[in-house]
């Protein structure tokens, strides 16, 4: 399986079909607000992975209620569950997959396929329920929902191996000490402006507006570029500094993330001034 699935992560014939798909996805889902709310902006986590859980645990029970007699209403009513459930699901993933890289996007798109004939198996299925062939469903239903577990596999390396709307910033915090950290002369800092520095050679940004001042892991959580980079827009009337790679922007009032195509929100870490000198420390 490891080999197989690293053939298809440089299988960069698949690129012209995904590179389509992808143009497609971004034309069709073309209002931002729209990116924002099927990428989790507004739950501060990715809407995906939650979403999915519907089809993923109507389809499970209705494998395990196929096996008990006299359930056949029931088993129909979860198979309809599912597939209804798995449209949604399937939207907001496409979403999140067009804003991927490339190896990602090529193990996404067999992942997109294997759960597309999950799908169309559960919807044959779900006709066959409606028609009394219930004997027909329920083998439509397995096999439908072994493609779908293939697809759950692949779904497994794109998060866990490859990082696939996993913060990927997070990480950083584990490389910081203990304590207090020293970072800069307050009265040295310019007012709104984004500055470097660095905490065990960890990076982060610091904005400064009046007395306030703001320390923030720069490697955006989305695809890890450099917020330090980035510009400062007004947002809803908040700064926000939106990372130069893909868009995704964060409060930096908060961290909280306002634009996708990250669902994550950003790292913001505590600050206290002590004769003069910024200091900061782990949350």
């Amino acid at each position: 399986m490891r080999a197989l699935l690293t053939r298809i992560e440089q299988a960069r014939g698949l690129d012209r079909v995904g590179d389509r798909v992808q143009h497609a996805v971004q034309a069709t889902l073309r209002p931002q607000r729209v990116r924002d709310f099927l990428h989790g902006v507004w739950l501060g986590h990715p809407l995906h992975p939650a979403l999915v859980q519907v089809p993923v645990g109507a389809w499970l029970s209705a494998a395990a209620v196929d096996l008990l007699p006299g359930q056949r209403r029931s088993a129909t009513a979860l198979v309809a569950l599912g597939t209804v459930g798995a449209v949604p699901a399937a939207v907001s993933g496409l979403n999140d997959w067009a804003a991927l890289a490339p190896d990602q996007r090529r193990v996404g798109l067999v992942h997109a396929t294997a759960n597309l004939v999950g799908l169309a198996l559960y919807g044959g299925s779900l006709v066959a329920r409606l028609n009394g062939r219930h004997n027909l469903g329920r083998a439509l239903s397995y096999l439908g929902l072994s493609a779908a577990s293939a697809g759950a596999y692949l779904g497994g390396h794109l998060a866990y191996k490859q990082g696939a709307q996993v913060n990927q910033s997070i990480s950083e915090l584990h490389r910081i000490g203990d304590g207090w950290h020293p970072l800069a002369d307050l009265a040295a800092l310019p007012q709104r402006k984004l500055i470097t520095r660095s905490i065990d050679d960890v990076s982060v940004i610091l904005y400064r507006h009046g007395d306030e001042v703001t320390v923030m892991l720069e490697r955006c959580p989305h695809q890890s570029g450099p917020l330090g980079e980035g510009e400062v827009q007004q947002i809803d009337g908040h700064a926000c500094v939106v990372c130069p790679w893909h868009g995704s922007a964060f409060r930096l009032n908060g961290g909280e993330v306002v634009h996708g195509p990250s669902g994550n929100d950003q790292q913001v870490l505590p600050t206290r001034v002590v004769d003069g000198i910024l200091q900061t420390r782990l949350p």
